[in-house]
């Protein structure tokens, strides 16, 4: 780096920050303008966006429905938050931090909210009993590599992220500081999973789906272009993990759903039926005979 910043006495806000998503960020919580949700057909309301926070929940529901939990149906709505969606006062309501992804549940009266996607994870193991270990005594181990991945992403994604793909510069200390804490943290993941097939043991649970979400998707080449620089593929444990996860049906559709972006036939904008997934692969196959 070759400035030395020297930070003012009290901090004021400069709107015009820099990076790819400079003009969102604000010192301030609370609504920017007026903005009713929509409500669709099922109990349970999901407005998100297809970010690593948001493919947990999307997968968890997918994985509680391939289970045969019919109460798991759900309207998935997409959240721009390049837009600002998520400053709009209906979502405020759900999540006052402005975050995706946010739950409202029906079912219950007066309908539930829950935000922050860990919450969102723990809530719909508890609500359907699912996605826990089948040992009783293994949830403390579950819940703790569950706090993990929340305590850990940011790390990756605010840290690393920001810095090597997002910053309107690359500077080498901050990358480099975030650099060698998230392969600290993939070789936590491998020691562990040297031992397990999964996190917890041998179920596949809530602690998967929300570390998958983030680290596997880095391990599989998808997170910020950084696969080479991170060497993830010395990370073998992960990657076995990663790949085994990443081949279940329920994590290939929920990581369609709220999509935007990438390969069209891998984007679901919305979600409101089992149906649509048959739909969009029968318009993916009716492009390709046109």
């Amino acid at each position: 780096m070759s400035d030395t910043y020297t930070p003012p006495k009290v901090w004021t806000w400069d709107k015009e920050n820099g990076g790819t998503w400079g003009k969102l960020n604000r010192p301030i919580a609370g609504a920017t303008h007026d903005a009713k949700l929509p409500v669709g057909k099922h109990p349970l309301q999901l407005y998100s966006l297809a970010t690593p926070n948001g493919v947990k929940v999307t997968i968890m529901l997918e994985e509680l429905l391939a289970l045969g939990h019919k109460g798991a149906e759900y309207d998935a709505w997409l959240i721009k938050i390049s837009d600002g969606d998520q400053f709009g006062s209906g979502f405020v309501e759900v999540n006052p931090n402005s975050k995706i992804p946010a739950l409202m549940d029906h079912s219950t009266t007066p309908p539930t909210r829950i935000f922050e996607s860990g919450a969102i994870l723990l809530y719909l193991a508890e609500k359907f009993g699912a996605l826990m270990p089948k040992d009783p005594a293994l949830k403390p181990e579950m819940l703790s590599w569950l706090m993990w991945q929340m305590g850990s992403a940011p790390y990756l994604g605010g840290g690393f992220g920001h810095f090597y793909a997002y910053a309107p510069e690359k500077w080498e200390y901050p990358i480099n500081r975030y650099t060698m804490e998230v392969k600290r943290q993939l070789d936590v993941l491998d020691r562990n999973l040297a031992e397990r097939t999964y996190m917890t043991g041998e179920d596949y649970t809530i602690a998967d789906i929300a570390i998958w979400a983030w680290y596997g998707a880095l391990a599989l080449g998808r997170q910020y272009g950084a696969a080479e620089f991170l060497d993830v593929a010395s990370y073998k444990n992960v990657q076995r993990w990663a790949q085994m996860i990443d081949a279940r049906p329920a994590v290939i559709r929920g990581r369609m759903v709220n999509k935007t972006w990438g390969e069209p036939h891998e984007q679901l904008p919305e979600r409101h039926d089992a149906s649509d997934f048959e739909t969009k692969a029968a318009s993916r196959l009716e492009d390709a005979s046109s």
